[in-house]
Parts: C-alpha cells; sequence; structure tokens
C-alpha cells in the first residue's frame, strides 16, 4: 500500500491517516480517533475492548475492514497501527458513547471525501479556489496569475525540500524573500496594505 502520511486536526486534537495509492481511500488511524471521541488515558485498551463488542453485535467483516500500518508516534518511531476506511469509521463510531461523536462525523466525511476527490482529480481543488476567489470579486487576470504564482511556489517549495530545508521558519523566510522580488512589500506589508488577511 503506498502512501501519503498527514495529521489532521478535529477540535485541536490530531489524528493520523494515510492515503493509499491503491486504493484511492484515506486510511484513518482507529486509536486516535477513540482518543478524540472518548478522551480515555488509555484509548489502546478502549479499542481493543471495542473491537470484541463490534465483533459481538455482529459486524463479523470486522477483521476485513481494518487493516494495519506503519504510522509515526510520539517518539517519532513507525509502529503499526490499527487503521480503517471512512466509511468502517463511520460504522465504530457508531459504537461509541460520546457528545462528540455526530460532529465528528460529519467531519470525517468531509475531510475524507472532498480531500479524496482533490487528491484523485486536482482540478477539483483549483475550481473550489477560482470559485472562493471569484466570490471575493477577484478578476480572471488576478486569478489567473495568482494560480499561476502558486504552481511556480508549489515547485519551488518542493525542490526545497528535497534539498533539506524543511522547517517552518525557513519555509517562511523563503517566501518572503520571493514575495519582496516580485511585490515590493513583504507579505505582512502587502497584506496590511490591502488589508486583508490570508489571501496572499
Amino acid at each position: 500500500m503506498a502512501e501519503d502520511k498527514l495529521i489532521i486536526i478535529f477540535q485541536n486534537e490530531p489524528v493520523r491517516r494515510i492515503w493509499s495509492k491503491k486504493d484511492e481511500k484515506w486510511y484513518f488511524s482507529l486509536v486516535d480517533i477513540i482518543s478524540v471521541l472518548t478522551e480515555s488515558e488509555r484509548p489502546r485498551k478502549y479499542w481493543d475492548d471495542l473491537k470484541r463488542k463490534i465483533k459481538e453485535e455482529g459486524f463479523i467483516q470486522l477483521s476485513d475492514k481494518i487493516g494495519q500500518l506503519k504510522m509515526p508516534s510520539a517518539d517519532g518511531k513507525l509502529y503499526l497501527t490499527d487503521v480503517a476506511d471512512v466509511e468502517t469509521c463511520l460504522r465504530i463510531v457508531q459504537s461509541i458513547p460520546s457528545p462528540k461523536a455526530e460532529p465528528f462525523k460529519s467531519w470525517l466525511a468531509k475531510v475524507g471525501y472532498e480531500r479524496m476527490k482533490e487528491t484523485i482529480d486536482p482540478e477539483i481543488g483549483l475550481n473550489r479556489s477560482r470559485d472562493n476567489w471569484k466570490r471575493l470579486g477577484r478578476s480572471e487576470k488576478w486569478i489567473e496569475k495568482r494560480m499561476s504564482g502558486q504552481e511556480t511556489r508549489n515547485k519551488l517549495t518542493d525542490y526545497w525540500s528535497d534539498h533539506e530545508i524543511s522547517s517552518e521558519k525557513e519555509f517562511a523566510i523563503l517566501t518572503n524573500v520571493i514575495h519582496k522580488e516580485w511585490s515590493g512589500l513583504s507579505v505582512r506589508e502587502h497584506k496590511e496594505l490591502k488589508g486583508i488577511n490570508g489571501i496572499i
């Protein structure tokens, strides 16, 4: 299973996930989901108990629906972790008594399917960005320039990553240098001038 590793956030809590290129699905860490929903001090034990309970409820194909993939732990090492796709996670969440269950199901479905579609077809994400900019009153010329600039920046940041420029601070410094060369202003100065936040 080829995968990209990502951490996403639900109500300030991290949830690990892995994209399977083979299955074209996101797989989520079940221990992380248990931790978020139950706030248990022993989420692994809670999950072991829940697995037995779900089997007793008749979810016979549980073993086929749940896999194990290596995910980074708090100590930075990779460990095999129980994972499941969105559909299976939603089924499991139904068995967890938690006030967070309903908002979590909505969030899980959203991050699972929207990003999945955008990964399969990047044009969906581009069109979403274009529509957002149009709603903000940006001209077609501005949008084309912005999208072209983003593509160039993505290529450049990929190059930086390949050459071990990895910290957020280093990225921010290099991005600011490029922005200043382009506009004559730093990113912060440009935002203050335009009276905007998070668009540039």
